[in-house]
């Protein structure tokens, strides 16, 4: 018997730069949701990728230095590395720049220009480059992009445009005849109300402003733009090509049962997206899902905003699962989520280490105390044994349940009732006491029934915590994990020999752990090494001034690694400066000595000092020299 397939998708991340925790939320929401599925016995294709094209991505490519390729190589590959840390399971990575793909698309472009639905214009309004759209002057908000938030400028370029217009009718009757496409239901109302109904514009789907991106196969000072690009790939990574070499993946796996996306861009997947498919003739994805935003505090992370936190920051500091745990079971259904690391802190000690962890220590080490390690067969049962066992069928159905309408949190909390209830079945039982009073039957039922607990949890956790599952299943020796072995109680077999009792998760000293975050986020205000620099000009150079400055003090910066604390004259002034060679020098080997200061600097605050200027030095990455110029007066300057 074939099963049945499966598709879901994330959102293709933006390889404009690495994506921070709240980015990669989405990944892991959808390899749980994803793991689920399989558990359940379907047919799962998960797709996951990057964005590469675009004005934004040419531009930080040239203030690099390199090409755009090489850009977005380097950033794709680290998305991929963070994504496969965090052990998200995709079947597919896909790169708009992958050769398939564009060719797809070309090819998509010019069918539909062929059949009608595109033609040529022209484009005057204000656009914003990270987001990539053009705006009426009475979209925007405050003169700035209603999207970001950020400048706009105006511009004004030949475009072909596509008949979104054309399709806006039968998009708002398909949704209003599928009340399951857009979820959750707000973000329904919020697309009919405000865009759809009040009537689509046609949409740009080319530029000439640059030219990274795929171009149009009829007329090359175009590359076709974004919308087409980017959300092609859900079909492009099937094998869709529109001259009907369709590979056998196409048919088996669309439509889409999932678009899981940030609700920032539900308006480009629900409606953008539909009306290019009806255009294309070929079926709407079943559900589009727009999640809400991890928040730091009261706002979206934003790297300009300097509020971002990342994936292995957290895994540093608390490992993979409890990060996974945090970010699944933390984040509601319909509303924004918040990050604090009190939060997180809180809830690995309570969910993991006390409720998880500290159940299946305890139940090993007594099979291992009470039985050689070995699982006994139950034999005398009560009515806590019956409670119990409708505990294990109650979460097993649950999660079920919940994880059919994407409720992830909630099919989380089921699992974990079944925890709480075998620890509560613990205090009930009081197996210490059995074993003392030599009653050995009974004190078998009840650790047997813990085991298998602990079993069908470990089962239903996988999809959430993977790595904490196999470690579960390990202690118990034991590798039934299938979904049809937790459709009822008891598929663990007696006689099993149990692992080692080994603690899943430690729990957190709280104010030892706030000094680590601290010294964390010390560090990282630190600066970063630059490479790959652009090429500049005598005029670009003149603008730096260098001056020699003489270390007057040298103090330790108690938050930091690498930081000193210097005051330096500059002969006619002092300054401080922070310099991060606290793993070089001592402060006798600097005191006393003549450097190079950058005198131009603007002021910044490293770890609460300020810093006002720079001392240059040379770093081959083994080691790290400063430039030292004794017997020059300071204030002396460098040409």
């Amino acid at each position: 018997m074939s099963k049945k397939p499966y598709y879901i998708s994330t959102a293709i991340a933006y390889t404009s730069r690495v994506p921070h925790i709240g980015n990669t939320y989405e990944a892991v929401l959808a390899d749980a949701i994803a793991r689920f599925k399989r558990l359940e016995g379907y047919d799962v294709f998960f797709l996951t990728g990057t964005d590469e094209h675009g004005e934004k991505i040419q531009q930080q490519a040239e203030a690099e230095g390199i090409s755009p390729q090489q850009h977005v190589d380097n950033i794709a590959g680290e998305i991929r590395r963070i994504w496969d840390f965090m052990n998200v399971s995709y079947d597919k990575f896909i790169r708009t720049t992958d050769d398939y793909h564009m060719d797809s698309v070309a090819a998509i472009f010019e069918k539909l220009f062929k059949q009608g639905d595109i033609y040529k214009g022209s484009y005057e309004g204000y656009y914003c480059t990270p987001c990539e759209s053009f705006y009426t002057e009475t979209q925007l908000v405050d003169g700035k992009c209603p999207d970001c938030g950020r400048e706009v400028h105006k511009a004004s370029e030949e475009a072909y445009f596509f008949k979104m217009s054309k399709y806006a009718k039968r998009l708002e009757e398909y949704i209003e005849q599928n009340p399951e496409f857009i979820q959750p239901e707000s973000r329904k109302n919020e697309m009919l109300n405000n865009f759809i109904r009040p009537g689509l514009q046609d949409l740009c789907v080319s530029r000439t402003s640059f030219n990274w991106g795929v171009p149009v196969k009829f007329d090359s000072k175009h590359v076709i733009y974004v919308w087409i690009d980017a959300l092609s790939n859900y079909i492009t990574a099937l094998g869709y090509h529109p001259d009907g070499n369709k590979l056998p993946l196409f048919d088996k796996h669309w439509p889409a049962d999932v678009h899981l996306i940030g609700k920032d861009i539900l308006r480009f997947h629900t409606i953008y997206w539909p009306c290019m498919l009806m255009a294309l003739d070929l079926p709407l994805p079943k559900q589009v899902f727009g999640h809400p935003w991890l928040l730091m505090g009261d706002d979206k992370m934003s790297k300009s905003k300097g509020n971002v936190v990342y994936a292995e920051q957290l895994v540093k500091l608390f490992g993979v699962d409890a990060v996974r745990y945090y970010l699944l079971h933390e984040m509601p259904f319909a509303s924004d989520g918040n990050f604090t690391y009190d939060l997180i802190m809180a809830k690995t000690n309570s969910d993991l280490a006390n409720i998880l962890g500290n159940l299946v220590n305890r139940t090993i080490a007594m099979v291992g105390k009470y039985f050689d390690g070995v699982i006994p067969a139950p034999d005398k049962t009560d009515a806590l044994d019956d409670e119990l066992i409708l505990a294990a069928k109650e979460a097993v159905e649950g999660a079920v349940e919940n994880m059919a309408t994407l409720h992830v949190a909630d099919a989380m909390d089921s699992v974990w009732s079944l925890l709480r209830r075998c620890n509560k079945y613990i205090d009930e039982t009081t197996p210490w006491t059995l074993a003392k009073n030599g009653e050995t039957d009974r004190l078998a039922t009840v650790l047997y029934n813990l085991c298998e607990g602990i079993r069908i949890a470990a089962v239903m956790i996988k999809p959430f915590l993977p790595e904490t599952a196999e470690k579960m299943l390990s202690q118990l020796g034991c590798d039934i994990d299938s979904f049809e072995s937790v459709s009822s109680f008891g598929a663990l077999k007696a006689g099993t020999k149990t692992g080692v009792a080994t603690p899943l998760f430690a729990r957190i000293d709280e104010n030892e752990k706030r000094k680590e975050i601290e010294e964390m986020l010390a560090e990282a205000e630190e600066p970063e090494e630059d490479t790959g620099l652009a090429l500049i000009g005598i005029d670009d150079f003149a603008k730096v001034e260098l001056v020699t400055a003489k270390i007057l003090t040298c103090e330790e910066i108690k938050k930091s690694k690498k930081l000193y604390k210097l005051t330096v004259s500059l002969g006619k002034e002092t300054r401080q400066v922070c310099s991060g060679i606290k793993a070089y020098y001592t402060p006798e080997e600097l005191i006393g000595k003549t450097v190079v200061l950058v005198k131009n600097l603007k002021p910044v605050k490293l770890c609460g000092e300020e810093s006002f200027g720079m001392i240059l030095a040379a770093d081959d990455g083994d080691s790290v020299k400063v430039l030292f110029l004794d017997g020059i007066n300071p204030g002396a300057g460098i040409h």
